[in-house]
């Protein structure tokens, strides 16, 4: 790996070690908490669902926010304008995420907040849950085939929905023969973060029908999210394009959803 993958691979690891460290006190705060929405039953209800990110900043684009971001109220504004899932960013240092965002917005809205991260043990689907997430997002380009299978069986077991993240054809082989259901193909290259929405276009055909395909990353204009819904996605993952605006994507999947 290079690029950004190669910084951000330590941090993510010295977080898994400190969720490893508290998993017991996760599992503890479980027992007390009720469940979370169900993350796959709200993707699979309409026509073509979306997700709807709350982040502050990107490593490419810098602060996506104009005064002062506040999660909880874009998640209430998504939640308003018609999103049918949200996706939270917890990595500090290069979103300005933090697992205190995430649990505020579990907290405050009804749809089924997924954490996105970088995760590389179990003990963070735990720690994920502890705080309201519905699902967690697991890159596959991060985790060895054994290790991918681990955070699967640790999801399904808290029941936690997981969003297998892939960028390549042998990346969507390995999702799929580690069982992975609902299957995101990120447009965005993780390295250069430069996006591409042929990506999602040239590996849609590969994602089987009962696996729920998710676009993720680039999607700016309704034409693109024309184009992978017709490709057979089944819903899509939007964060920046929502995050500065975004006004003609909420109107053509509400003219769907009335059509």
């Amino acid at each position: 790996m290079t690029g950004f993958l190669e910084r951000i691979r330590p941090l993510a690891q010295s977080r898994a070690a400190a969720a490893r460290r508290n998993e017991g006190r996760f599992m503890a705060a479980l027992r007390e908490r009720p469940a979370p929405p169900d993350f796959l039953d709200a993707l699979r209800r309409p026509p073509f669902a979306v997700i709807a990110e709350a982040k502050e900043r990107s490593p490419s684009r810098g602060r996506l926010e104009t005064g002062v971001y506040d999660p909880v109220a874009r998640a209430r504004g998504y939640q308003a304008a018609g999103a049918d899932a949200l996706s939270v960013l917890t990595e500090p240092e290069f979103f300005g995420g933090s697992l205190a965002h995430l649990a505020a917005v579990a907290e405050a809205v009804a749809l089924p907040v997924l954490r996105k991260d970088f995760l590389l043990d179990p003990a963070q689907v735990a720690e994920a849950r502890a705080h309201g997430a519905a699902a967690v997002l697991l890159i596959v380009r991060l985790l060895a085939p054994g290790a991918l299978r681990e955070m699967l069986d640790a999801a399904q077991r808290l029941a936690v929905a997981a969003l297998v993240e892939v960028h390549t054809a042998g990346e969507l082989e390995t999702a799929l023969e580690a069982g992975a259901v609902l299957v995101g193909v990120n447009n965005r290259d993780l390295d250069t973060f430069t996006t591409d929405v042929g990506r999602c276009l040239a590996l849609a055909s590969s994602i089987p029908p009962d696996r729920l395909a998710v676009a993720e990353s680039g999607l700016r204009t309704p034409e693109d999210l024309a184009a992978v819904r017709a490709a057979g996605y089944r819903a899509a993952l939007i964060g920046e394009s929502f995050m500065t605006g975004g006004a003609g994507l909420w109107e053509m999947v509400r003219a769907w959803r009335s059509s």
